[in-house]
């Protein structure tokens, strides 16, 4: 099984979805959650299954929500760099992709 590592911009992210679902209605937030959870052990077993875009990330679409978990897989590695809502400004992640390196 791969290692991930998520960074703390994307756990961030995480954390504000969950707080405005849960906000939103009781147990969505656990919901959503649970789905990114799902969605990181798909990438932890398969990474390299999504396809590689043209600046070095690969996406997953969280099932149930508009949101991608923006990842690399680097030296036998995943990173997440963001969990994205769909409809936000694409590509904002950019700067991460170089701390990962």
């Amino acid at each position: 099984m791969t290692p991930v590592t998520i960074l703390r911009e994307a756990e961030a992210e995480l954390h504000e979805a969950v707080a405005y679902y849960e906000a939103k209605q009781p147990g969505l937030g656990f919901d959503f959650a649970r789905a990114v959870e799902v969605s990181l052990e798909s990438v932890r077993h398969f990474p390299e299954r999504w396809s590689l875009r043209s600046d070095t990330t690969r996406r997953y679409l969280v099932q149930h929500f508009p949101y991608i978990v923006v990842y690399l897989f680097v030296n036998d590695r995943v990173w997440v760099i963001a969990i994205a809502h769909c409809k936000r400004q694409p590509g904002y992640w950019s700067e991460r992709v170089s701390a990962v390196g």
